[in-house]
């Protein structure tokens, strides 16, 4: 996810955020005893968080909520990675490897990549208020800010700690401790951090996501308010260091080692403590980046901390302060972001303003600042508020709120329960299919029928291709089942939340073939007559939908989270395409983010959570009118949270000098701290005893200390503040009649304080209110098309024509229908039919999954209903077994899968005719090359013709005379040692110096036109390759002396020819058919050819040899169980080495001077290397693209891969990426060998020396 700018992190305070970042980096040696952490664990009270990767704790609820950031936080949130929030939490890929500022708000003691998983290590949370942790807290706040904060006194704590949790990924030797305490009242809040002694073992982890699994990103420590709602303020962040800090003593705020203290609440900076023994104070500005105040270097002997603690510390570290020697060695410089020292890189986060060790600040402390005199109130900007609104003045400024039967943000209000409609226009730039499609300011309209929550959308005028192909993205209606969503009880549509004033950014990802649409819909307010405006745009690629197929979307829930400025949902949606009796189940996956700008100087009331059903929902188009409909019907409701022990959550009634015991379920009891006693609740209430002196037509409302009196309705207070007395407004313009608006059927009248009153057309009427006329709505095309559509004054209906059924939205013909065809007609009980409209004998439940067989009524078969997920009964006479595949279907499927399913225009599939002949004529994709075959599917000599030439296979057309075509001849390499790879209709070659890729000197080898090169090997005797040819299913050779032509040594008995091994000690080769699923041995001249293996093979690939041991080793992609199998050269002693963790297996090598077996998987995109016994196996890489093929030489690895379309070059040591090769012809890249200027050691060469030696670890 992108950044929403700089102001996604709280900016520390002055140069001394800059030094808290430092000395937070030096807690891994923190003298804070464990024994001295706040109290923590299941004895406690603490909830604990779930073992795992990325866990976050439900919400604990805060009573009274906290102040954060200047904000009221209600909740707050734990997480595994070292965090706290306000907001539940993103995967952690969006944020744990990423710098500050974070995209949501943030309170991080320890932010890493950190890992609980298999028990290692547990995390507690709770809220408290015993006096003795408040106490210990205060301690901590006072000493960290002394001067400020005397009068602080804390009413609520919430503490997190983390307990011996590791990095993950990591061996669990190092484990981490800390704790993050949060001690606030209604005023103020802090944020105090302890690092216990031995605390830190680590201080960084792994990155998830990196091509460079060496590097180690260093914890952060800081905090983030997660929005961009000014841009003027400039984020900062800051992050504990992790270079130099090893056995170093920690520094602090406060005068403790390992603890510090920081101010979150009322500013929107962060302010660090300022406690005595604070930590370094930074270099004025403009100061030499060499030279450290005296004031920044601890000397020999001196102690960090300050000898005369903060009084209120000597209750919480009873031993006193410890000494803690600063190393002289260890000098912190700051230095200015635009004069960075030589060798030392600026400091870099996300492309956003980031504080760091290296970092000076340069910003106004005092930019944060309130002025009274610049608030806005109602008497001046009260025109803001809709005509329909009250204002408020709050202590920073106004907010408008809906009246009584209306609903809206308070700027925009409309009437509860009324018909509402919205215009808007649609343009679009799409690919559907492989066609482009625009489209630019199409008509939309949409009716909303408030009351039930039923939305209709139509859309005019979108050209056919694209309005089949938008059937199923409901979302485009969507967005108004979200805004005029029934309420259910204690919920708010979308309306309620964001007014008419909005943008919703959708992206859409259709499965299997992964298209991807993104859609922003603006709403840009009310017009005149309360009619919304909306604009849409959609732009990318959408799956092809056939002319007369219909869409069935079945009922669906959505969970919509909401934040101060944004509502997020995420889903998972299935559709079924419905042509004639085929039925086509496809997905799609929506992401939605839709913009909310609240009013901010009132409490929030966004819910967390809530939850969208749609009971109806209905896509369709009319290709002779050129609409495109969607209509659906949603409610939207809160979701229920597990109640919690007032106890636990800090709701219950108990006084302060009294202990709260929690009972069964939500009951407790209040008993009495020693010294006091009483009932525990400590309070009088005057109301209940009497003692209140409110007089007649008032109600007295008891209020903590004391108690108030309230007025009844229609009546005002007294002069002596306790009585009350009737209250006589003026006359009612509109109750009397003496107003100017329209008739009462037409309009309301709508009373104004002090004023004339207001004249408002009634929904179905447009007009200014005094004059309004009825609105005839058969002009917007609503209806559909099989029915008529009746205007009446303020409304309309619609009704089926005679011979169709359906609400006049949606009109179904009933004319000669069979039963099962008009069962159909109702989704609730969608019958399955045939071509004859007959019940077919199997019927299923698309949303249940439940199967069952039915007779000729369509009544279910007792006994036959099967469960989901299992195999459906057996119904009906049964089917006729289908034929087995041709050779041609065979070739054609093996191809496609080679290709993974969408083959490009230049690589060639064979066609096939309904019966599964080879049709007699082929052509090589979209190259304009053409050739005839015979039965077999071989070519027929002299057929072949150019681009814009047709064969003769051809009728009519006489054969084209025979032109002897260029020699494939051999250009060739230079000495030395080198790479060969397969690249479609060639042979590349890449030379060699020493590992590095010399890639000004790669060239074309071998000219193969017609050919699909996939396999290749080299003999190094006889100085010859050899490779194979999917496209001719032929094996060939060519020496690499100049001038020599290739040589067909196999050309029969060949499907899909793929792999390819040499033993150059043997004279033999061996292949993989993946076609035929076979592996076969032959002499190197193709004579004395026979079957090794062709039983348990599915998709046999990638085949190495060992020879001077006399091993071959092959892979077998397999979708539903990939291997690894050995045998010997003979075929003897075949065994599975590899079948787990493995994916699809593509490429394989066998390196003979280290003697390991390696092999790239494009399924876990990892590359890995084990002995021939299987022994020993690790992940070299685990982040490869799409790897094919690969060869091992020297220190390195080199693989085809099909993401790059180009060789790639690993390390064997390190694991990294050192080079690559992106040849100018970008096409696949296949087979890949390397070429020795001698043979490797064996029976008929002596050994020589390695390249290098490789050191091997095994895990």
């Amino acid at each position: 996810p992108s950044r929403r700018g700089p102001l996604g992190s709280v900016a520390l305070r002055g140069m001394r955020a800059a030094v808290a970042v430092l000395a937070a980096a030096a807690v891994a040696a923190a003298a804070q005893p464990r024994a001295e952490l706040l109290p923590y664990g299941a004895a406690h009270g603490d909830g604990r968080l779930r073992h795992g990767d990325d866990e976050s704790s439900p919400g604990v609820v805060l009573r009274p909520p906290m102040r954060l950031y200047g904000r009221a936080a209600r909740r707050l949130f734990v997480g595994t990675n070292g965090v706290i929030s306000t907001q539940d939490f993103p995967g952690e890929t969006q944020y744990v490897d990423d710098d500050f500022p974070t995209d949501f708000p943030v309170i991080a003691p320890f932010l890493a990549d950190l890992d609980t998983s298999g028990g290692r290590g547990d995390i507690y949370y709770r809220q408290d208020q015993a006096p003795t942790v408040l106490e210990r807290a205060a301690g901590y706040v006072h000493a960290g800010f002394p001067y400020t904060t005397s009068a602080f006194v804390p009413s609520g704590v919430f503490i997190a700690t983390w307990e011996d949790v590791g990095a993950h990924g990591e061996p669990p030797g190092k484990l981490n401790t800390f704790q993050a305490i949060l001690a606030y009242n209604e005023e103020d809040t802090y944020a105090i951090f302890l690092y216990p002694e031995d605390g830190l073992q680590f201080l960084g982890t792994r990155p998830k996501e990196s091509y460079n699994v060496q590097v180690e990103l260093p914890a952060r420590v800081g905090f983030s308010r997660g929005d961009g709602d000014d841009g003027k303020r400039e984020g900062h962040s800051y992050s504990v260091a992790s270079m130099g800090m090893g056995g170093r003593e920690q520094e602090s705020n406060v005068g403790v080692p390992g603890v510090w203290v920081f101010r979150v609440g009322t500013l929107e900076n962060v302010e660090p403590g300022d406690g005595p023994g604070a930590a370094l104070s930074p270099a004025p500005h403009g100061t030499d980046d060499t030279s450290v105040p005296t004031e920044l270097l601890a000397q020999p002997g001196s102690r960090t901390t300050s000898p005369h603690p903060h009084p209120a510390l000597l209750s919480i570290v009873p031993s006193g302060l410890p000494a803690s020697p600063l190393g002289q060695e260890w000098s912190p410089r700051l230095h200015s972001v635009g004069d960075a020292p030589q060798g030392h890189p600026v400091s870099y986060s996300s492309g956003q303003h980031g504080v760091g060790v290296e970092e000076d600040v340069h910003f106004n402390t005092n930019v944060f600042t309130y002025s009274a005199g610049s608030r806005e109130t109602c008497a001046q900007h009260h025109g803001r508020c809709s005509p329909h609104a009250f204002c408020t003045d709050y202590a920073t400024g106004l907010c408008c709120h809906c009246q009584a039967a209306y609903y809206g943000n308070g700027r925009q209000c409309l009437p509860e329960g009324a018909v509402h409609r919205l215009n808007g226009k649609v343009s679009g730039s799409l690919v559907v299919g492989r066609t482009p499609v625009r489209f630019q300011d199409v008509d939309l309209h949409a009716y909303i029928v408030g009351s039930d929550g039923r939305a209709y959308t139509a859309i005019s005028r979108v050209p056919a291709p694209a309005a089949c192909a938008l059937l199923p993205l409901l979302p485009l209606g969507g967005l108004f089942g979200w805004l005029f969503a029934l309420e259910e009880p204690g919920s708010e549509n979308g309306f309620s939340i964001t007014g008419a004033e909005f943008t919703q950014y959708l992206e859409v990802t259709f499965y299997p073939g992964e298209e991807k649409v993104h859609i922003t819909q603006t709403a840009e307010g009310l017009g005149a007559d309360n009619y919304l405006s909306l604009r849409t745009h959609i732009e990318g690629q959408v799956p092809f939908v056939p002319e007369n197929t219909s869409v069935h979307i079945a009922p669906y829930k959505e969970l919509y989270h909401y934040s101060s400025s944004a509502v997020m949902s995420s889903a998972h949606r299935d559709y079924v395409l419905t042509s004639g009796s085929t039925n086509q189940t496809l997905s799609y996956r929506l992401r939605q983010n839709i913009t909310v700008t609240g009013c901010p100087h009132a409490r929030s009331r966004l819910p967390t959570v809530q939850q969208l059903s749609v009971a109806r929902a209905f896509a369709l188009y009319d290709g002779h009118e050129q609409v495109l409909r969607y209509a659906l019907t949603s409610r939207i409701s809160d979701i229920e949270v597990p109640p919690v022990n007032p106890c636990h959550d800090g709701t219950h009634a108990c006084e302060e000098t009294a202990r709260c015991q929690p009972g069964t379920g939500l009951g407790y009891t209040c008993e009495c701290e020693a010294g006091y006693r009483g009932d525990g609740r400590g309070y009088v209430d005057e109301c209940e005893e009497g003692l209140s002196q409110c007089g007649p037509f008032s109600v007295c409302l008891n209020v903590l200390g004391s108690y108030r009196c309230e007025c009844h309705s229609g009546y005002q207070p007294a002069e002596d503040g306790h009585g009350c007395v009737l209250l006589t407004p003026p006359a009612d313009p509109c109750e009397v009649g003496r107003h100017p608006c329209a008739p009462r059927d037409r309009a309301r009248c709508l009373p104004r304080a002090g004023g004339q009153p207001a004249c408002e057309c009634l929904p179905g009427y447009a007009g200014d209110g005094r004059v309004c006329s009825d609105v005839d709505e058969c002009t917007l095309n609503l209806c559909h098309p099989a029915a008529v559509c009746y205007n009446t004054p303020g409304s309309f209906s619609c009704q089926c024509q005679p011979g169709y059924e359906g609400d006049g939205f949606q009109c179904i013909s009933t004319q000669q229908l069979t039963p099962c065809e008009h069962e159909r007609l109702y989704p609730r009980t969608p019958g399955h039919c045939d071509e004859q409209g007959n019940y077919r004998p199997l019927q299923c439940h698309g949303s249940t999954g439940y199967c069952w067989c039915v007779d000729s009524a369509g009544q279910e078969i007792a006994g036959t209903r099967t469960a989901p997920g299992s195999t459906p009964p057996r119904c009906g006479d049964p089917e006729p077994s289908e034929r087995p595949p041709t050779m041609c279907e065979r070739w054609r499927q093996s191809l496609l899968e080679h290709y993974g399913g969408s083959p490009r225009g230049d690589q060639y599939v064979p066609q096939c005719d309904a019966q599964g002949h080879f049709t007699p004529l082929q052509c090589h994709g979209d190259s304009g090359y053409c050739w005839c075959v015979d039965e077999s599917g071989r070519e027929i000599q002299g057929t072949r013709s150019e681009p814009g030439s047709p064969p003769p296979c051809l009728p009519s057309v006489a054969p084209p005379s025979i032109r002897p075509s260029p020699r494939p001849d051999v250009s060739p390499p230079a000495a030395g040692t080198f790479l060969l790879y397969a690249q479609g209709q060639q042979i590349g070659y890449l030379p060699l110096n020493g590992t590095r890729l010399q890639k000004e000197a790669a060239k074309t080898l071998l000219s193969l036109h017609g050919s699909i090169v996939v396999g290749i090997d080299y003999d190094c005797r006889e100085k010859t390759i050899y490779w194979t040819d999917v496209a001719g299913r032929t094996i060939s050779r060519a020496s690499l002396e100049p001038g020599a032509e290739p040589e067909t040594i196999i050309n029969s008995g060949l499907i899909s020819p793929e792999g390819l091994a040499v033993d150059h000690l043997r004279r033999a080769m061996f292949w993989t058919d993946s076609g035929l699923d076979k592996i076969e041995r032959a002499q190197l001249d193709g004579s004395e050819r026979r079957v090794l293996f062709d039983t348990d093979l599915v998709n046999p690939r990638a085949i190495t040899v060992d020879p001077v041991r006399g091993n071959l080793y092959w892979t077998d992609w397999n979708r539903e169980a990939p291997k690894i199998e050995t045998s010997t050269v003979s075929g003897a002693n075949r065994r599975v080495l590899v079948n787990t963790d493995i994916g699809l297996p593509n490429g394989l090598t066998f390196d003979p001077f280290s003697k390991l077996l390696c092999w790239a998987d494009a399924g876990t995109k990892k590359l890995e290397c084990m002995f021939p016994d299987g022994a020993g196996r690790r992940v070299v890489h685990s982040n490869l693209n799409y790897p094919f093929s690969i060869v091992s030489y020297a220190g390195h690895f080199y693989h085809t891969d099909w993401r790059r379309d180009g060789v790639i070059a690993v390390n064997k040591e390190t694991g990294s990426f050192t080079d690559e090769y992106l040849p100018e012809h970008r096409s696949h890249l296949y087979g890949i060998t390397a070429v020795y200027p001698y043979c490797p050691g064996g029976k008929t060469q002596p050994n020589p020396t390695p390249f290098s030696c490789l050191r091997w670890q095994t895990s």
